[in-house]
């Protein structure tokens, strides 16, 4: 969706300035935001991409206003509410107040260290690719509502075939519970001269990592 998330290429944000030795939490609530939002994913009540989408569709004048963590707490607070695992007075009170839901797996302390190290693996068994290094091809000049992976900028941009990443789970149809739909994934090759105009290098370029349905040959 073209949500606040989106913000490659959009003027009068300002640059990006990273923090020099930047901590991991700058708080120790931000630690606990990342617990939970681990804690929550081991239940099974939804998949990373439907938690993607979840922080994406909060409304833009929220989304810009929060820090980091605070997007990813909301966005939980939204599957929470949304799935029946948590009310409304729950959420700001932090008590339970009605009976606990029952959910299809928990995430014990003495699991942590090998969940993160696992991770969530999205490669799939192998499928015939479109597309092999050197192919031209043009991104889809499309403007979902629904979640997507293609960055906005990118859209209707020919670009080339860099690298096959063999094949993964589809996030667009993944994220709203349509299933995995695993297909080919790319690096592709831009000219930043094409997406962002003269003020740019004829050398330089961007890369994206795309899904096999976003590209159509050029």
């Amino acid at each position: 969706m073209n949500g606040p998330q989106d913000l490659g290429g959009q003027m009068g944000f300002g640059p990006v300035a990273p923090e020099p030795n930047e901590p991991v939490f700058h708080a120790p609530w931000e630690r606990r935001a990342l617990a939970l939002t681990l804690a929550m994913g081991a239940t099974r009540e939804w998949n990373i991409d439907i938690s993607r989408h979840a922080r994406e569709s909060l409304p833009p004048a929220n989304y810009l206003a929060l820090s980091y963590y605070e997007i990813w707490i909301a966005g939980l607070s939204k599957l929470l509410l949304d799935r029946g695992l948590a009310t409304k007075d729950e959420i700001a009170s932090g008590r339970m107040q009605v009976a606990a839901k029952k959910v299809a797996g928990k995430l014990f302390a003495k699991d942590v260290a090998t969940a993160l190290a696992k991770g969530g693996p999205t490669s799939r068994p192998e499928t015939t690719p479109r597309f092999i290094p050197g192919d031209k091809v043009r991104t889809k000049n499309m403007h979902p509502t629904t979640h997507t992976r293609l960055p906005r900028y990118l859209r209707g941009h020919e670009g080339e075939i860099m690298r096959l990443h063999g094949t993964h789970v589809f996030p667009d149809t993944n994220a709203h519970g349509k299933g995995e739909h695993p297909q080919a994934l790319y690096t592709v090759r831009f000219s930043a001269h094409d997406i962002w105009g003269e003020a740019r290098h004829p050398r330089d370029t961007v890369s994206a990592d795309l899904w096999e349905s976003y590209l159509d040959p050029a």
